[in-house]
């Protein structure tokens, strides 16, 4: 069996990585060629991050590498592709390039809304039922939590599939000690694009802050200050996101609630429960598929509950060894790479069918 995968970014884009590139060991195992082939390579996502966008020759010649590599898709058994191959084109036109070859989807994100939620009147009557066309002549819709399974089911694909977003526990060293020496941390890691919903938060840090020391982390959101509150900011690294978090004695996962939202995989609470941290999250989309509350951590859905239930957390070793190892109990029984790559592989194959 030959995939071709169509990923948005490369390494560097989270949902890449983790929904799609951590799989190639498994396919690899399983002897499945594959060629891997991203929209937009590592330095322009970089050069994004810095920039604020892309440039128009960039976005132009990665079009242009897509779409010919979709007129050769039909050299491979499936096309594996990473939400959508060509964002924004019609989507007849994207269908057109994909007709001789059996595809699958993977969601991670409720991106059909950015198209039936634009602002614009003209988007949302030309674009908006894009994704579910697309969906509809898929073999397979990958989703990674319900909501987007629904609205897969609703547009007609005649499989899908709930597969959560996984971590590779070899990557991930459980937390030993749970007592603390100095100031407790609490950890948050995201890019400078969610580091939004942290901002919304600083009220309840700055009142915690007030009954209690502590030092917030912050890995790949950027520089981020709050007033009476000690912030250590730190780059994003593959290398270190296990590390940083482990050190840590809870993490958090704040979202608002809104239909995107929805869409969230709560990703960053399974690195957490890898590391055996107990959690705290907004009881939003996958977050409470994700969290047992009061097992594995605790949700907060006001500033007041934010403040309360990091605070029992940080001032309760006991409560936070027991959410913790229940946390990495869970993540290494349903969000772990060693126990979805199978099922995971089995679906791939199912799709050419």
């Amino acid at each position: 069996m030959k995939i071709l995968l169509l990923t948005r970014f490369g390494q560097q884009g989270a949902s890449s990585r983790m929904r799609k590139l951590q799989y190639l060991p498994p396919l690899e195992s399983a002897e499945i060629e594959y060629v891997v082939s991203p929209l937009f390579n590592d330095e322009m996502l970089l050069l994004k991050y810095q920039q604020g966008g892309y440039s128009l020759l960039d976005v132009l010649s990665a079009y242009w590498r897509r779409i010919w590599t979709l007129l050769r898709a039909h050299q491979f058994d499936l096309v594996w592709i990473e939400k959508e191959a060509l964002p924004w084109f019609p989507a007849w036109f994207e269908r057109g390039l994909l007709r001789r070859v059996p595809y699958a989807l993977d969601f991670d994100d409720a991106i059909f809304h950015n198209y039936d939620l634009h602002r614009s009147a003209w988007v949302r009557r030309i674009y908006g039922r894009r994704i579910d066309c697309l969906m509809a002549g898929a073999h397979l819709v990958i989703a990674g939590n319900r909501y987007l399974a629904e609205r897969a089911i609703a547009a007609g694909t005649r499989r899908v599939e709930v597969v959560p977003t996984v971590v590779d526990l070899a990557r991930y060293k459980a937390k030993q000690v749970y007592s603390v020496a100095a100031k407790p941390r609490i950890v948050w890691i995201g890019s400078p694009s969610t580091v939004k919903y942290l901002v919304e938060l600083a009220g309840s840090f700055s009142l915690l802050a007030k009954r209690q020391a502590y030092t917030l982390r912050v890995i790949g959101g950027g520089e981020l200050t709050i007033p009476g509150v000690e912030v250590e900011s730190l780059p994003w690294s593959e290398d270190t996101e296990a590390a940083l978090i482990e050190e840590c004695d809870v993490g958090i996962m704040p979202l608002k609630d809104s239909p995107w939202e929805q869409g969230k995989c709560g990703y960053k609470l399974i690195q957490y429960m890898a590391c055996g941290l107990p959690t705290v999250a907004s009881p939003i989309g996958a977050n409470r598929d994700v969290v047992i509350d009061a097992e594995t951590g605790l949700f907060a859905d006001s500033i007041h509950a934010w403040v309360d239930a990091l605070a029992t957390l940080l001032s309760d070793a006991d409560l936070r060894q027991r959410f913790g190892q229940a946390g990495r109990a869970r993540a290494e029984t349903e969000y772990s790479l060693q126990q979805v790559a199978p099922r995971l592989i089995t679906l791939l194959k199912k799709a050419t069918d």
